[in-house]
């Protein structure tokens, strides 16, 4: 039985960090100076120069260790945890939850909308009680 393991295919693990930063092909290439075909050879080749690697990750604004350790399952974990943490106030220690109802929140903006139309309608009135005294005094 073989313990031979799978060779590192660099050319992949640039495609899926491209991809998870959501850049197309050829916004590498500009960023790179080179053409949109170049980085699909990169994207297929299982080696690249280290040289070309270095600046690929400055593109992409990833570190050289970064794209050479990638996995799916590590990318995978590293959202799952952030997420979770969102939910549970895991690093910031800030519970993401509210501390009042937002049922009673919306009725207090509704009772004082309310209120606002009544003195509007109160003033309106006023002001026409006023033009009609002016008018009968003509």
């Amino acid at each position: 039985m073989s313990t031979l393991t799978k060779p590192i295919h660099i050319g992949r693990k640039i495609s899926r960090i491209r991809e998870l930063r959501d850049m197309k092909q050829e916004a590498l290439a500009q960023a790179l100076g080179i053409s949109q075909q170049t980085i699909s050879a990169i994207e297929n080749s299982e080696t690249i120069e280290e040289e070309r690697l270095i600046e690929v990750a400055n593109a992409l604004g990833v570190t050289v260790e970064a794209i050479k350790n990638f996995s799916e399952d590590a990318a995978i974990n590293y959202f799952n945890n952030i997420h979770d943490n969102e939910i549970t106030g895991g690093v910031t220690n800030q519970p993401n939850h509210c501390s009042f109802n937002p049922l009673d929140k919306m009725m207090e903006i509704v009772d004082e909308n309310r209120k606002l139309y009544e003195r509007l309608l109160q003033a309106e009135k006023e002001k026409n009680q006023y033009l009609e005294k002016l008018l009968k005094e003509k």
